[in-house]
């Protein structure tokens, strides 16, 4: 079972990663670029504190070692194929300062076990500038099937996470996923009402019109 779930992981990172070349490629979906460096920088550090922590392989801790191939592979995809609302503002290099801040934190003290607890903090918070561009734009360019498929990831790498870092990293991922999944869910349905809402505004605007043509047509017919 271990076998298996370690290969599903790593497959559907690989698939993960194919698709979102083709999605980005094509310009169906518009990520942030941010999001993706702070993953891919904060990624690899995680992993090597966690390596550095304990007697531990790149397999025991299968979600980070397949999360660091395919955010890389995202990270470079987005860089040469995306639009310009995927670059860095001041929002995103001020989360950027703090991951280089952690970086120097882990040069002066060498503490793996503390550097890595922040570095998962900085996963979360490079959520943030996806998270702030739908909040003030409204709109959701986000794919589900791929956030699906990195939530499916992350839960099948639960039962072959080893060690008290390894369960941090796989838990932080499932939960931040599903809490961006569902500002996702709702940022298509606050959309989806506000369109419905206008929609309904312009059927009545027309309706009102032809009323009153009737209107104007009944009194020339006096």
């Amino acid at each position: 079972m271990r076998i298996f779930l370690i290969s599903a992981v790593s497959l559907l990172n690989l698939i993960l990663g194919i698709y979102y070349f083709f999605l980005i490629s094509r310009k169906k979906i518009r990520p942030a670029l941010a999001m993706w460096v702070f993953f891919f920088l904060a990624v690899a550090l995680s992993l090597f504190t966690y390596l550095k922590e304990g007697n531990f392989s790149i397999w025991d801790n299968i979600l980070n070692t397949a999360d660091l191939f395919f955010v890389g592979s995202v990270t470079l995809t987005i860089f040469f194929f995306g639009d310009r609302s995927s670059r860095f503002n001041r929002f995103d290099i001020g989360c950027l300062a703090v991951v280089i801040g952690i970086v120097i934190f882990w040069m002066f003290t060498h503490n793996h076990f503390v550097t890595n607890l922040l570095v998962q903090g900085i996963l979360v918070i490079a959520y943030f500038p996806v998270i702030n561009r739908m909040v003030r734009s409204g709109e959701n360019h986000e794919s589900y099937l791929i956030w699906g498929g990195m939530l499916l990831a992350a839960g099948m790498a639960l039962p072959v996470s080893s060690g008290d870092l390894a369960l941090v990293y796989t838990l932080r991922a499932n939960i931040s996923i599903l809490l961006l999944m569902g500002l996702m869910l709702y940022t298509d349905w606050k959309r989806g009402r506000k369109t419905q809402s206008t929609h309904n505004m312009i059927a009545q605007k027309r309706e009102e019109t032809r009323e009153e043509r009737r209107f104007d047509e009944n009194l020339e017919k006096r």
